[in-house]
């Protein structure tokens, strides 16, 4: 009977000690199951998210026209095809379209599809109810179907009659109705007499239905959805008209204007037409098909990688010779026509495309938002590491006394540490498995096996490692040099980690970030040494003022601020670890917000520094005018012409070069009245050039130059005069009204600023670049637009930049949501582990903290006395974590210089200017304060609740 009593404790309190240690063990598993889960999936996830950022940057790249584009010159039928009406032009460019499309390379996996085919007809002069008309006439295979109508129908494919169709702001410009028949006379297309009638009326606002043509995509663009029901989609309508402008509702022309014409408007009208008309004016014409490259983020995430884009470029590169090499041979364009659409003689393909270079421009940006990406797991994973050694440090606080018994009972440290590896072991193995199998669940390559496994391994050995160091013999650290050695041995740490910091930041900034794909190790260890340097700065730091603060404070009554602040002030090497924790999340949190929002403000720099003004015409002295109508649409308060021109000029008095410059003019006067702001205008203004010219010589402001240098250009023979009126400002470089026409040059080391009244002798075709700046708080966009489509493909007009779509186009650039979003999704997860790291690191001081309340409310301390101690006590820690974290956010992007340059992805004069994200910064320091502040509370209460035998022992002098 006695045996049985024994055994029945026995089991009990192996029961209780099992149960005690099961907290640990399942947070244990949580951490190792969160950070394998993070290091498999990493180089997976950065995959994923580069894919996911190609394909919406191919989408907005392709958002004004088609990604390649094929065309093909035609002649009319021969003539012994005696009806023109039966040829059948969309049946004659389906086999054409088929090849197009099949030549597409099969490792894009079906994402280069057929968009649209189009051929446009050179304007026709006809009489309408608002005045004389130029009437463009189109064919588009993407064209609405019946359902985008509102009156009427789309035009006949069948019959011998020229039918049009027109949007519904045309009909209500130009006083259209349904049947009128519009007589058409040679215009740009000569030798046509004919008699349009309306047909139909379509609405532009969000139409799309299936198009009412046939012509499909070939089969890989059917198997992809063919290009023609795909573009007779909403989303396809909308790109027609963007693409067509003139097709959603007409152009005025100004009074008098040299076309002799009241109104420009753009017309659908059925293939037969094309052909109709293209045989009785003898005309050749052009026919144009668009592939759309539509990658899914799978496909795209194969080429988002150095390597990748290298191969998709020289797929983009082979592709466009292969479809030329299907549909005609290997015939070079000599301008003859040797190939055949259907029964028409025809050219061989010819192409165009901006892809090859939207990813060039893709692969910078990638490499630095990879940076950033990258940091932010670093980031993730050190803290979840440190929480790991938080728990550990728990474990071993509250299993110290039952290790220190078997120790003097002969266990030796190595063993007991042995023997809570094993302990743990399970725990570690669940995690790991849980966290692969969360990796392999997501979509991508195969998990980073490996570097799970080295992390649950660090986890794992962290327990054990902790145990041995607390067991271990101390016999050769007691006497009296303790104190000096361990001085001595914080200090050379302290160097280390200052070293090994300095050195990943030297060594980050020399040699950039790793090129191949997945984590850079250099990149993920500089989080941690940047974290631990700047513990070692804080710790030693912050307790003098608060010694200081406690001196003070033994001036006054009451112990409470005394004691709290003196504890704090030494036990601050005691929360290093605690505060490591705090400043690597805080660091990565304000850095991430650092980053996103200078990358916000610094789109939208760029964007104003790009366009200039509220709208900007490119190559205005090709087209004066377009120019001309474009300063007449509604909306425009002022314009500024800006023109720039390439110079060398030599001292007029020791005949040295001053070095290859730009000669940028502007309407200083005009520009001062529009943007009063504006730093070259309030410099001209400042030094009289916008005023009556005085004397000869062309009056300019120049980098590197004094008030009086004379200077001297050549320009086709013709020796010019440049007189200095002072020194450039600094300012007037970063101008936005001159980043249209600097911004397509090449930069420069010198500039030169004149007034445009001085450059009269400076024939238009002389300079290299020019912009119409158009300031108006209300400019009529869909008239500007009518004028100059944003389509790229036709640059004879000009190009056309509007501030609205380019801040539009910044604000949906994906790379940047990309970046915000896994930059959001780390520092949420960074959190939530700090948080569980200060949790532990709370309940491994309590006990301290408890003795020494104990002690005084022996004394007489109240609750409110108690609640305050605490809240002291721990006030120093929180506002040194706040202020270094804050400080370590802010300063990353200078630390680590080029290998993390934000200009590629902004563009602009210089580097955007920095916004840090003041809210984030505030909202984290105030959830940490809470935090305390909850932490306190609740510990208090608990003290309340507890005895003081429970937390006072005899014998006990820890503190």
């Amino acid at each position: 009977m006695k045996v049985r009593r024994s055994v029945r404790p026995l089991r009990w309190v192996a029961v209780r000690e099992v149960r005690a240690d099961v907290p640990l063990l399942v947070c244990l598993a949580v951490l190792v199951a969160l950070l394998t889960a993070v290091a498999a999936a990493g180089p997976g996830l950065l995959d994923r998210l580069a894919g996911r950022a190609l394909a919406s940057r191919l989408e907005q790249e392709q958002q004004v026209e088609p990604g390649i584009l094929f065309s093909a010159r035609f002649e009319p039928a021969d003539s012994a095809d005696a009806d023109a009406w039966a040829s059948d032009l969309a049946e004659d460019l389906l086999p054409v379209t088929e090849v197009i499309a099949n030549a597409a390379p099969d490792a894009l996996n079906g994402g280069l599809v057929h968009d649209s085919t189009r051929v446009e007809l050179p304007f026709l002069r006809t009489v309408v109810g608002a005045g004389e008309a130029g009437l463009g006439l189109v064919y588009a295979s993407d064209a609405p179907g019946r359902g985008a109508y509102v009156e009427g129908r789309p035009p006949a494919r069948s019959g011998k009659r020229v039918e049009i169709a027109v949007s519904t702001r045309t009909r209500d410009a130009l006083k259209l109705r349904l049947g009128q028949k519009l007589p058409l006379s040679p215009g740009a297309l000569e030798n046509v007499q004919a008699t349009a009638v309306v047909v139909g009326f379509f609405t532009t606002d969000g139409a799309g239905t299936k198009s009412g043509d046939a012509e499909g995509a070939g089969t890989k663009g059917a198997d992809a959805t063919s290009g023609d029901a795909k573009a007779a989609s909403a989303e396809g309508g909308d790109r027609l008209w963007h693409e067509v402008p003139l097709l959603a509702g007409p152009s005025r022309f100004p009074p008098r204007s040299a076309a002799g014409l009241d109104w420009e408007a753009r017309a659908l009208v059925a293939p037969g037409t094309v052909t109709a008309l293209q045989a009785q004016a003898g005309a050749v014409l052009t026919v144009t098909w668009g592939m759309r490259l539509d990658l899914d983020e799978g496909t795209a995430a194969r080429f988002a990688g150095d390597q990748g884009q290298g191969e998709l470029q020289r797929l983009l590169v082979r592709y466009p010779d292969d479809a030329r090499s299907v549909f005609c041979g290997d015939i070079a364009d000599f301008g003859g026509m040797f190939c055949e659409i259907g029964p028409h003689p025809a050219s061989t393909l010819q192409h165009s495309t901006h892809l090859p270079d939207a990813l060039t421009d893709f692969g910078r940006q990638w490499r630095q938002g990879r940076v950033v990406i990258s940091f932010a797991l670093a980031s993730l994973l050190v803290v979840g590491l440190l929480a790991a050694a938080v728990t550990a440090l728990l474990a071993v606080r509250r299993s110290l006394d039952a290790h220190r018994l078997q120790r003097a009972r002969g266990a030796s440290a190595t063993g007991l540490a042995l023997a809570r590896a094993v302990h743990t072991a399970p725990a570690v193995l669940l995690g790991l498995v849980a966290g692969i199998a969360a990796a392999r669940s997501l979509p991508g390559p195969s998990p980073a096996y490996g570097q799970a496994l080295l992390v649950a391994g660090l986890v794992w050995l962290l327990l054990p490692a902790l145990t041995w160091h607390a067991l271990r013999d101390r016999s050769a650290r007691t006497g009296d040099g303790s104190a000096p050695f361990s001085a001595g041995r914080r200090l050379t740490a302290e160097a280390v980690v200052l070293l090994l910091a300095a050195a990943g930041v030297v060594a980050l900034r020399t040699r950039g970030t790793a090129a191949e794909a997945g984590p850079d190790p250099l990149l993920a260890a500089v989080p941690a040494l940047l974290g631990l340097a700047t513990v070692a700065v804080l710790v030693r730091c912050y307790p003098l003022p608060v010694r200081i603060l406690a001196r003070m404070s033994a001036r006054r009554r009451g112990v409470v601020a005394l004691i709290a602040l003196s504890r704090a002030a030494k036990e601050a090497p005691a929360r290093a670890l605690a505060l490591l924790v705090l400043v690597v999340t805080l660091a990565g949190a304000v850095f991430g917000g650092f980053v996103a929002g200078t990358l916000a403000e610094g789109r939208r720099e760029a964007a104003g520094w790009q366009v200039g003004a509220d709208a900007s015409y490119l190559g205005a002295q090709r087209s004066p005018a377009v120019a001309e109508r474009l300063a007449q649409v509604r909306g425009v308060r002022e314009t500024v012409s800006v023109r720039q021109l390439r110079v060398d000029p030599t001292s007029a008095t020791s005949g040295s070069r001053y070095g290859i410059a730009s000669l940028v003019g502007i309407d200083g006067a005009r520009l001062r009245a529009a943007a009063p702001h504006s730093p070259a205008a309030r410099a001209l203004d400042a030094a009289g050039l916008t005023g009556p010219r005085s004397g000869t010589g062309i009056r300019v402001l120049a980098t590197g130059a004094r008030a009086g240098d004379r200077l001297t250009v050549t320009l086709h023979g013709r020796k010019m005069d440049l007189r200095v009126a002072g020194p450039l400002p600094d300012d007037v470089l970063q101008d936005p009204a001159l980043g249209p026409v600097r911004g397509t040059t090449p930069s420069r080391e010198r500039l030169l600023l004149a007034d445009n009244r001085d450059l009269t002798a400076i024939g238009a075709s002389d300079y290299e670049g020019s912009s119409l700046l158009l300031y108006g708080p209300h400019l009529d966009v869909q008239t500007l637009r009518s004028l100059v489509p944003r389509a790229g493909h036709d640059t004879a007009v000009g190009e056309l930049r509007i501030r609205s779509e380019e801040e539009a186009d910044a604000a949906a650039d994906g790379m940047i949501s990309v970046l915000r979003a896994a930059h959001t999704t780390c520092t949420a997860l960074a959190v939530l582990l700090a948080l569980l790291a200060l949790v532990l690191e709370l309940l491994l001081s309590a006990e301290a903290r408890g003795r020494t309340t104990a002690y005084l409310r022996t004394l007489g301390l109240g609750g409110r006395a108690t609640s305050g101690l605490h809240l002291l006590q721990l006030l120093p820690m929180v506002v040194a974590a706040v202020a270094g974290g804050t400080a370590l956010g802010l300063t990353l992007p200078a630390l680590l210089g080029p290998a993390l340059d934000l200009r590629e992805f902004t563009g602009g004069p210089a580097a955007p200017t920095p916004h840090p994200d003041l809210l984030l910064t505030a909202a984290l320091g105030a959830g940490l304060g809470m935090l305390v502040v909850v932490a306190v509370g609740v510990e208090t209460w608990i003290g309340r609740r507890r005895g003081l035998g429970a937390v006072l022992r005899l014998g006990r002098n820890g503190d």
